[in-house]
C-alpha cells in the first residue's frame, strides 16, 4: 500500500500541470453547463449571470493575450503612435476645434430639450476650472491633457449612466443588488443585538454594514480580485489621461477602498514619487469615499445608484483637479507599467482574510461612532452659543448651518441646485467640510425622507425638503472625504508609509483637500448637466392626493408617468 501510495504521489507530481488543467476544464465545463441550463429555463432571470460570465471570459482572454503577446501588440500599434506624434501639432488644434463645436451644439440641443437649468451647471464647471487655474501652484506649467481628458471621462461616464437607458438600468440594477447584499449584515446584527436591534438604528443597523463590507473587501483583496480590478481601472485612466502609473492606480483604488488603504497598493514607490504625484495621491483620497462607508450612506436612504456613479466619476475628476492645481514640474521616475507590482495580502487563507477584515473594521467603526458623538455634541453647543449671540441682536435663528449656508450658497447654486434649495445644500456642504460627510449625509437623508412622506414643503417659513434635482446634485457634491478631520488622517497615514516625504505631505495636504473638494463640485456640475427631471412627489402620495380630490385632469403628465411606472 505504501509503495502504491508513493507511486501515486510521484505520478501526481510528474503530471501536476496536466491534472490541474483537467480539473479546471471539468469545473469550467460544469459551470458553462449550469449557465446554459439557467438560460434555457428562464433567460430573463439568468441574464445577469450570463453577462458576468461573458465579461469574465473576455477579461481572462484579454489578460492571456496581453501576457503572451504584449510586445507584438505594441509593435503592431507603434507606427500609428509615431504618426500621431509626428502630426500632433496640427491634430490637437483640429481636436480642440471639434470639441468646442461639439460642446456648443450639445448645449444648444440639450437646452432646447431639457430647459436652461443645465446651463448653470455647465457655467459652474467652467467657473471651478477657472478658479483652479487662477490659484494653481504653477499656472504656466499646466499640462491640459489630463485636465481635459479627466473632465471628458467624467462627462462620458455621466452620459452613459444618467442619459442612456442601458447605463441607467445597469447602475440602477447594481444599486439594488448592493442594497440587497448589504442587508445580509442584518442577520449578524439581529443575532448579536436581538430582534429589536433596529430600535437603535445607527449603532446596530448602520455600523454592522461597515463591518460586513470590510470583511468582504479583505476577502476580495486576498484572492487578488481587488488588485486586478484596480489595475484595470488604473490602466484605463493612464491610457486616456496620460497620468503616471502610481497616481492612476491610487485614484482607481480610491473608488473601492479608503484614503489610507489605497496608497498601500503602491507602497514601495511612494518614496520615489514627485510632489505633483504626491498631491494627486492625496487629492484622490479626499475626492472619493471608501466602499465600507458607502454601504452606510446607502442604509441612510441615499440613492445607491447615484452614490456608485459619484464614486466612479470622482476618480478621473480627482486627477484632473490635481493636475490643474499642482501641475507636474519634475520628471517622474516610476513610469513603466511593468515596474508596478501591487502589494498582495499577507493572509494565508480566505478565512483568515475574512477574520482580519472584520477585526480591522473595529477601529473604523469605533472611529465613526466616537467622531459622530463628538461632532454632533459640538455642533449642538455651537448652535446654542451662536443662537445666544444672535439673540443679542434680535436674530435667534443664527446657527452653524446658517453661517455655512451663506458661505457655500454661491458654490451650490453654480452646481445647478435650485436657488430655493441652494441655502440648504450650502449648509450640508458646511457640515461636510468642517465636520465630516457622515453628518452631512445623515442630514440629507432626513430631507429625502421628508420629501418621500409628501408633507408640507414649508413649516413656519422653513423649507422641509428639496427638489429631487437638488438632492441628486447634493449627493454627488458630498461624496468625498475632503474635510478638516481627514487632514490629520492623511498626513499621519502617508507619513508612516513614506517618512522621507513627511515635509512634502504636510505642505501639500491643505491644497489637496481644496482640490478634492473642487473635484466633488465638478462631479456635481456634470451630474447637474446630465440629470433628467423626475417626479418630485412619490407616486403613492401623488395618486393618494388625486383620489382624495374632486377635480383633477385625467391626462396630467405626472399622473400618467406614475401609472406607467407602477404598470412596469
Amino acid at each position: 500500500l505504501e509503495k502504491k501510495y508513493h507511486k501515486a504521489c510521484e505520478f501526481c507530481k510528474k503530471h501536476k500541470t496536466r491534472i490541474q488543467y483537467a480539473i479546471y476544464g471539468i469545473l469550467i465545463t460544469a459551470y458553462l453547463a449550469v449557465v446554459i441550463a439557467a438560460c434555457t429555463l428562464n433567460f430573463q432571470r439568468a441574464l445577469p449571470l450570463l453577462i458576468i460570465t461573458v465579461l469574465a471570459i473576455f477579461f481572462i482572454c484579454w489578460d492571456f493575450l496581453i501576457a503572451k503577446y504584449e510586445d507584438r501588440i505594441a509593435a503592431f500599434f507603434s507606427p500609428g503612435e509615431r504618426y500621431l506624434k509626428k502630426k500632433w501639432f496640427w491634430l490637437k488644434w483640429v481636436l480642440c476645434t471639434a470639441l468646442v463645436i461639439t460642446i456648443i451644439c450639445w448645449l444648444i440641443f440639450d437646452t432646447a430639450k431639457m430647459g436652461s437649468r443645465q446651463l448653470i451647471s455647465f457655467g459652474g464647471l467652467v467657473m471651478y476650472v477657472l478658479l483652479m487655474f487662477i490659484f494653481s501652484k504653477y499656472p504656466t506649467r499646466i499640462a491640459w491633457r489630463p485636465v481635459l481628458s479627466g473632465i471628458g471621462m467624467q462627462f462620458i461616464l455621466g452620459l452613459l449612466i444618467l442619459r442612456t437607458k442601458v447605463g441607467f438600468d445597469v447602475f440602477n440594477w447594481l444599486g439594488i443588488q448592493t442594497q440587497t447584499f448589504l442587508e445580509y449584515s442584518d442577520t449578524g446584527a439581529k443575532f448579536v443585538f436581538g430582534e429589536k436591534y433596529t430600535d437603535h438604528l445607527f449603532a446596530f443597523k448602520v455600523l454592522p454594514i461597515v463591518v460586513f463590507f470590510s470583511t468582504v473587501t479583505s476577502m476580495l483583496y486576498h484572492i487578488g480580485f481587488m488588485q486586478w480590478l484596480v489595475g484595470k481601472v488604473g490602466w484605463i485612466m493612464r491610457i486616456f489621461m496620460g497620468t503616471t502609473p502610481v497616481e492612476s492606480l491610487v485614484a482607481a483604488g480610491n473608488i473601492f477602498v479608503g484614503q489610507t488603504e489605497s496608497p498601500l497598493l503602491v507602497r514601495p514607490y511612494l518614496p520615489h514619487i514627485t510632489k505633483s504625484e504626491l498631491h494627486a495621491v492625496m487629492t484622490a483620497g479626499f475626492s472619493t469615499i471608501a466602499g465600507s462607508v458607502l454601504g452606510a450612506y446607502i442604509s441612510f436612504g441615499v440613492s445607491a445608484s447615484h452614490l456608485l456613479t459619484a464614486s466612479v466619476m470622482s476618480a478621473p475628476a480627482s486627477l484632473a483637479a490635481s493636475k490643474l492645481f499642482w501641475p507636474e514640474t519634475e520628471k517622474p521616475t516610476v513610469t513603466l507599467r511593468k515596474e508596478l507590482l501591487m502589494a498582495k495580502g499577507e493572509t494565508k487563507n480566505i478565512l483568515e482574510a475574512a477574520s482580519q477584515g472584520a477585526s480591522t473594521s473595529i477601529l473604523l467603526v469605533a472611529n465613526i461612532a466616537v467622531n459622530l458623538i463628538a461632532f454632533l455634541a459640538l455642533l449642538a453647543f455651537l448652535d446654542s452659543a451662536l443662537s445666544w449671540v444672535g439673540n443679542l441682536f434680535d436674530y435667534p435663528q443664527l446657527n452653524f448651518e446658517n453661517i455655512c449656508a451663506y458661505l457655500f450658497m454661491p458654490f451650490s447654486f453654480m452646481m445647478g441646485v435650485d436657488w430655493e434649495d441652494s441655502f440648504i445644500v450650502g449648509g450640508l456642504l458646511g457640515y461636510k467640510t468642517f465636520f465630516n460627510e457622515f453628518v452631512a449625509y445623515e442630514r440629507l437623508s432626513k430631507l429625502i425622507h421628508n420629501r418621500e412622506k409628501g408633507g408640507s414643503m414649508y413649516l413656519n417659513g422653513v423649507k422641509q425638503y428639496m427638489t429631487v434635482r437638488s438632492e441628486v446634485i447634493a449627493t454627488y457634491a458630498l461624496c468625498g472625504f475632503a474635510n478638516f478631520g481627514s487632514l490629520g488622517l492623511v498626513i499621519g497615514g502617508l507619513s508612516s508609509l513614506a517618512p522621507s516625504k513627511k515635509k512634502e505631505i504636510a505642505g501639500g495636504a491643505f491644497r489637496a483637500m481644496i482640490a478634492g473638494t473642487v473635484a466633488c463640485f465638478m462631479t456635481a456640475c456634470v451630474a447637474g448637466m446630465l440629470a433628467i427631471p423626475v417626479l418630485e412627489v412619490p407616486c403613492h402620495v401623488l395618486l393618494g392626493n388625486v383620489f382624495n380630490s374632486t377635480d383633477f385632469s385625467g391626462n396630467n403628465t405626472e399622473i400618467v408617468e406614475c401609472c406607467q411606472q407602477l404598470l412596469t
